[in-house]
């Protein structure tokens, strides 16, 4: 089969189209809110505030939103869910032209915006897999993820340069790309997952989908090692500090470090989608988190900007490779019947890390001091690698990708 095979797929090319501006409109949004809550509240908090207003509804339902992905048809609940982020960025724009003088309000429509997010996840990373055969997901993830990565560099900057002109275009390309990615959803073909008739309890459903994890431990290994890697390695929540403080290189010193890591990811996207990875998936796993964890290390002990660039991106790259090998065993191991919910546990995974791994990086940062609590990171997570290919000799085991696929 030809490598070309995978950019002559129409479903695929409108599957990555909706993600990339979902993605694109979900960053330029986050730049024009940060900006407008702390112009509002003046106080680093408020910008806390606007992070745990998302997580919080992502927590309590992206479980359930897994089950409700299995059980109805995952284009509709996406299409839902779309519909939802399009009418939550007209209220920031209702909102902006209101201009309150408090933020309490941008924080209710923030909650309704991360319920909705808790749903469109669990129904967009199901639907990857009934759109290719499985011999071609691992490449076509890989080539899903370069546009995903390309939207999270290009929204920040484009967030900031179309809010120089005032919230209104901002919040009028977020609705409009919201709006394109409910409708290009229902154009979607490829394969049709049809529920079977479920007589258990909405509990027992979601209490099945961990179970399933638990029990398979290619999958709960590969989920729980990314979420103690960064957890441990969040060194990208300290960025303020090394540009104000260590490497003195500003606020645009500041924007090139936050790229650095997503141009990393970008480029190792594009090179896994044109030469992927076909054999010791499993130890490579492994081989890039070690990776990650060493461009922790340097990053944490540099003083000089251009190696710091150059470890974040590196760190990048490598937490792509992992991330691709991950995504690719985890939708390869797992049942139709299961998608929603197992892909809604590998997000609240992944989310509790992102969350908690910035107020780990905080804490330990004001106890120990940002470099010593950095470094720190980075061994802790050489140790997990360690410990995680004592604890799950399958997943270091997997050869390639087939070995764990399932028929569908």
């Amino acid at each position: 089969m030809s490598d070309l095979t995978t950019y002559r797929d129409r479903d695929l090319y409108s599957f990555v189209g909706l993600r990339f501006i979902s993605t694109l409109a979900i960053q330029v949004q986050s730049v024009a809110i940060g900006w407008q809550v702390y112009e509002m509240e003046r106080t680093p908090l408020a910008l806390g505030l606007v992070g745990l207003c998302q997580f919080a509804p992502m927590f309590l339902l992206t479980l359930p939103a897994g089950d409700i992905t299995d059980r109805f048809n995952q284009r509709r609940v996406y299409n839902l869910a779309a519909c939802v982020q399009a009418v939550c960025s007209a209220l920031f724009l209702l909102l902006s032209l209101y201009r309150p003088h408090s933020a309490w309000m941008f924080y209710c429509v923030l909650v309704l915006f991360g319920a909705a997010r808790a749903f469109a996840g669990p129904s967009s990373s199901s639907l990857l897999a009934f759109l290719v055969p499985p011999e071609r997901l691992p490449r076509s993830m890989a080539f899903s993820s370069s546009f995903f990565t390309a939207a999270t560099i290009s929204g920040p900057a484009l967030g900031g340069f179309l809010y120089a002109l005032g919230p209104v275009p901002v919040y009028s390309l977020c609705i409009a790309c919201f709006i394109g990615a409910a409708l290009a959803v229902t154009q979607l073909g490829g394969r049709r997952y049809t529920p079977e008739q479920i007589w258990a309890t909405r509990t027992e459903r979601v209490a099945e989908g961990v179970r399933f994890v638990r029990s398979r431990p290619v999958v709960l290994g590969a989920i729980s090692l990314d979420l103690f890697a960064v957890l441990l390695g969040g060194a990208t929540a300290l960025l303020p500090v090394y540009a104000r403080d260590i490497l003195h290189v500003g606020p645009m010193g500041l924007g090139f470090l936050r790229s650095a890591p997503a141009a990393g990811a970008f480029s190792m996207a594009f090179f896994l989608t044109h030469w992927p990875l076909r054999t010791k998936v499993g130890a490579k796993m492994f081989g890039a988190v070690a990776v990650f964890g060493i461009a922790t290390i340097a990053f944490g002990f540099s003083t000089w900007f251009p190696l710091s660039l150059l470890a974040l991106y590196v760190l990048g790259a490598s937490d792509m490779v992992s991330v691709n090998i991950r995504s690719s065993l985890i939708a390869l191991s797992t049942p139709d019947s299961m998608r929603g919910r197992v892909s809604s546990v590998s997000m609240l995974f992944i989310g509790a890390s992102n969350e908690l791994g910035e107020f780990e990086s905080g804490t330990t940062a004001a106890l120990m001091g940002t470099v010593p609590a950095v470094v720190a990171g980075g061994i802790g997570t050489l140790l997990v690698v360690g410990l995680w290919m004592k604890l799950f000799p399958p997943l270091t085991r997997v050869n390639k990708f087939t070995d764990v696929a399932i028929s569908v």
